[in-house]
């Protein structure tokens, strides 16, 4: 199952999304929301809309997360070429609400930032509340779904500061969509794929994760409540760069589709 949040006239929606005539669509209103669904996607009312294929619809981001958490270093050969070691467990940090970004919506360049990077990843969309999950309980009961994110970087703030909250936190730093999925199977391999102005700059898959989801999610919940609708973004393979205005950046992950993003710099950002 397929699912969006977009923006019409009577306000803001999450939508089904089918495959009609070889094309995907949003079909039919979900009347509820998805990360609060007892019991699962498959049992949410819904009524008919016009189909509008997800290119026509005012997209917003797909997630309306407490907590946005993320994995730093999960893949070996990006801790190599930022010339750091491989992580022991989980390394991990937190970007704000305030930093989500629609599909289609502008990426930021801050001007006290002189390179901001682009980071593509598998995002986790959490369904169930979890807390204190023991070795041999099973994660995936616990994940509703899947979706694209860039952990858009201010790389230079991030190797400036102690601590990362800056540099991961600007507004426009976390565009995530465009749809939630539960295609994914990340332990069978989710390939990953981070595309700007068109030209392959990354290629991973979640078979080359260093911590598997099992561990991350177990981890995570040994100190802090996972909440239904929080969000955990689980690495970014090597191949990370710069982004500058007028770039278009684009996030493929397999079984999700394409999230797509241009860049400005702040001074000439609407």
């Amino acid at each position: 199952m397929k699912y969006c949040r977009f923006q019409s006239g009577d306000g803001a929606h999450y939508g089904l999304i089918e495959s009609v005539a070889g094309s995907e669509k949003i079909t039919r209103i979900l009347l509820g929301v998805p990360h609060e669904a007892e019991e699962g996607l498959d049992e949410l009312r819904s009524k008919s809309m016009s189909a509008v294929t997800l290119e026509e619809a005012r997209l917003l981001p797909p997630v309306e997360p407490c907590t946005i958490i993320c994995v730093g270093r999960n893949y070996r050969e990006h801790a190599a070429e930022l010339g750091n070691a491989l992580p022991t467990e989980p390394l991990l940090f937190f970007k704000p609400r305030s930093s989500l970004l629609a599909p289609g919506a502008t990426v930021v360049r801050p001007k006290v930032s002189e390179r901001v990077d682009y980071e593509g990843e598998l995002a986790v969309v959490m369904g169930r509340r979890c807390r204190n999950l023991a070795d041999s309980e099973d994660v995936r009961p616990y994940i509703l779904g899947y979706t694209c994110l860039n952990d858009v970087t201010a790389r230079d703030l991030q190797k400036k500061d102690d601590q990362w909250s800056r540099a991961k936190g600007f507004d426009t730093f976390c565009p995530v969509g465009p749809v939630v999925s539960d295609e994914p199977d990340p332990w069978a391999g989710t390939t990953i794929e981070t595309r700007v102005n068109g030209e392959v700059r990354q290629q991973g898959n979640t078979a080359d994760f260093i911590f598997t989801l099992d561990v991350i999610i177990r981890y995570i919940s040994r100190f802090m409540t996972l909440s239904p609708g929080d969000v955990i973004a689980t690495g970014t393979p090597a191949g990370v760069g710069p982004l500058q205005s007028g770039d278009v950046v684009e996030i493929n992950v397999g079984g999700v589709g394409t999230l797509r993003n241009p860049v400005a710099d702040e001074s000439t950002s609407s």
